[in-house]
């Protein structure tokens, strides 16, 4: 038997799987803390790597790995290989009066989107750089290359200290700021701006089925990939697929042909991990939306979603609209979450929990809107994350995104994407193994069109 290994550095944790290469079944698997805060040492990742892999049972008899990991994170290195300071991650916002004067020195978010599909904000790695040159100057001139937490944590697994070996994919380039997934390309002449006319080296940018290398006791390397996009590549997700992913924030990405190029800045024109686009929607306020209205009420997620299905569609007239901490799809930061339609009849239990869910699921609902209207449709919604647990999220998905709802079981599926990419770069071949997954749970439900235009009604007042 061929084992592959794969790897989910992701905010919280570092979780290691390892499976067969042919079928994609896991045989073992472990995990390690990561520090909180929003700047890291990445040496913290590396020992949380190391930690995993040994919980894991060690990866001798592997014969590839891959590592999946957190977008836009700042790795600077000297011209030794030294991380020159921690690692500004994506959460980090102290870049945003950055991102605005970029978005303003090109000529507006138009030039952004026509440019590399994305329009900067705080969480994207050029922001970074543009604040490390005006607060940190003397950190900009040692920085003799930037690369990604996947792309330093491949290079470190190939046991490297030459900047000239980093290399990154397509996926993980394409949140950069600098890197257009339509053209394939890195865009320097973005990166000098943000970077106050320097110009650091870069990671090269891997075919999606390339090898990055060897680890020192012969383990081929994988490209790696973004999360997001490893995550869909763990799904099996294809063109007309769109993922909704309910985690601490909401996000919505689907596979497709046609590069996104939306001035609003809310559609990002992301790549996927097979060459495919990945658009992609995220925004602020996922399932803890439902844990806090569920405390609210002083009941369990069981009793939570017993009251939300024992409620009508459209919850008497209720309406909640989940700005609980602002929102960034629509760009609203200063928004608060609102529960609109209040009278003597509906405000009661079940209505409340009833509005959370389809609220929440109708913020998703615009989302996938937003990501259609760049001319990719979702003919299949895929629907993931720790609110994929609500049976009430489950029943209530389909009527208000309109479609089937496919929900698999609950797996890491970050980690297992970036193993069936091992498992591609290891066979050479021209698609991605056919791995054997868990049967889906199918949900189906009368679309409830009326809630949604009930939500985008109360929406719109927060706009006001």
């Amino acid at each position: 038997m061929t084992l592959v290994a794969g790897i989910d550095s992701s905010t919280q944790s570092c979780k290691v799987v390892i499976c067969d290469a042919e079928t994609g079944r896991t045989l073992r698997s472990a995990a390690a803390p990561h520090p909180d805060g929003t700047e890291v040492d990445p040496g913290l990742w590396w020992d949380a790597l190391q930690q995993a892999i040994a919980k894991a049972g060690g990866v001798d008899d592997v014969s590839a790995i891959s590592v999946g990991a957190q977008q836009h994170g700042m790795v600077c290195l000297d011209s030794a290989g030294r991380v020159i300071r921690d690692a500004l991650l994506w959460n980090d916002t102290r870049s945003s009066a950055a991102a605005t004067d970029l978005v303003g020195e090109l000529g507006g978010p138009d030039q952004w989107a026509r440019r590399v599909g994305v329009v900067p904000v705080a969480s994207f790695t050029a922001t970074k750089l543009r604040w490390l040159a005006d607060h940190e100057p003397q950190h900009a001139d040692a920085t003799a290359a930037v690369c990604l937490p996947h792309d330093w944590l491949t290079w470190r697994l190939r046991g490297s200290s030459a900047i000239g070996d980093l290399c990154t994919d397509r996926s993980d380039a394409s949140g950069t700021g600098y890197f257009s997934a339509e053209s394939n390309s890195y865009q320097t002449d973005l990166l000098e701006l943000a970077f106050r006319g320097r110009s650091p080296a870069l990671p090269r940018v891997l075919g999606p089925r390339d090898s990055a290398g060897e680890t020192a006791g012969g383990i081929i390397l994988g490209p790696g990939a973004g999360d997001n996009a490893a995550a869909a590549l763990g799904l099996s997700a294809g063109a007309g697929d769109c993922v909704v992913s309910l985690g601490t924030s909401g996000v919505v990405s689907a596979v497709g042909e046609a590069a996104p190029h939306d001035p609003d800045g809310i559609v990002a024109g992301f790549a996927d991990a097979t060459g495919r686009q990945l658009p992609l929607v995220c925004t602020l306020n996922g399932a803890p939306v439902l844990a806090a209205v569920a405390e609210m009420l002083g009941v369990d997620f069981g009793e939570f979603d017993r009251l939300a299905l024992s409620a009508p569609a459209g919850a008497d007239g209720l309406v909640l609209v989940p700005y609980f901490e602002g929102e960034r799809s629509p760009n609203l930061p200063h928004a608060a979450g609102a529960l609109h339609g209040m009278t003597m009849r509906n405000l009661n239990s079940a209505n409340i929990a009833r509005a959370a869910v389809e609220g929440l699921l109708s913020s998703m609902a615009y989302c996938v809107d937003k990501i259609g209207e760049q001319g990719i449709d979702a003919e299949q919604i895929i629907l993931v994350g720790g609110g994929a647990r609500s049976e009430a999220v489950r029943r209530i998905a389909p009527a208000v995104f309109g479609t089937t709802v496919q929900v698999p079981p609950s797996a890491e599926y970050v980690a297992l994407g970036a193993a069936r990419q091992a498992a591609w770069v290891l066979s050479g071949e021209d698609e991605a193994p056919q791995w054997s997954v868990d049967a889906a749970a199918r949900y189906e439900a009368d679309a409830t069109p009326q809630v949604v235009e009930r939500y985008r009604s109360a929406a719109q007042l927060t706009l006001r």
